[in-house]
């Protein structure tokens, strides 16, 4: 398994191991994180879902992204390019949103329904409202208006922001407010402890 070092920020080459000794940890490792990303992740409504990122689940994502594709050596730059970007800096934090409909017809359907959804996601916390910024690698509104039903989002702290967000375990909100999807949740405190250290 990778060293986890708190508050890493970057995947350098230095952190990627050969695909055939990361086969031989794959497995204990994908226990590990498991335990990682459910203190990362929050449902909002009946089937939104926030995974909020860090070094640890990128370094993973790098290394399966290697496994599968075999791209070797060529191949890691562009990963690290890739996954980097959302690896929380000190001051955001960085979540995957994901639409999670089983039902193929229906959740076209209601993706149809959701365009800009990703421009609707806040993090409120005493009398502050931090407002989800998506990644602008493509647009994932189509012009009809259906959205993607995977939406990379960097919320932005500012270091006052900060202060108020790590000062004594404020109430924290995180809600949509697309008129198709009006929800909240309160983050549990297993949840703000882990993105409390994102913003460290």
């Amino acid at each position: 398994m990778a060293k986890t070092e708190k508050q890493k920020r970057r995947i350098t080459r230095a952190d990627i191991i050969p695909i055939s000794d990361y086969r031989a940890i794959r497995k204990d490792h994908r226990l590990k994180l498991i335990e990682i990303k459910r203190r990362r992740r929050m449902a909002i409504g009946p089937f939104m879902t926030l995974s909020f990122e860090n070094y640890d689940t990128m370094w993973m994502q790098v290394h399966e992204m290697l496994l599968i594709e075999q791209g070797g050596n060529d191949q890691i730059d562009g990963e690290l390019d890739a996954y980097n970007p959302l690896i929380p800096g000190g001051y955001e934090l960085v979540a995957t949103m994901m639409l999670e409909i089983e039902d193929e017809k229906r959740r076209q359907s209601v993706l149809a329904t959701l365009g800009h959804i990703e421009d609707m996601i806040t993090i409120s916390f005493d009398g502050e409202v931090v407002n989800g910024a998506p990644d602008k690698d493509m647009d994932r509104t189509t012009d009809a208006g259906k959205t993607s039903s995977v939406h990379f989002l960097h919320f932005l702290f500012t270091p006052a922001q900060i202060e108020k967000f790590q000062a004594d375990a404020p109430q924290i909100i995180i809600g949509c407010n697309h008129q198709n999807y009006r929800h909240m949740a309160v983050i549990p405190d297993n949840v703000y402890a882990s993105l409390s250290e994102d913003l460290a």
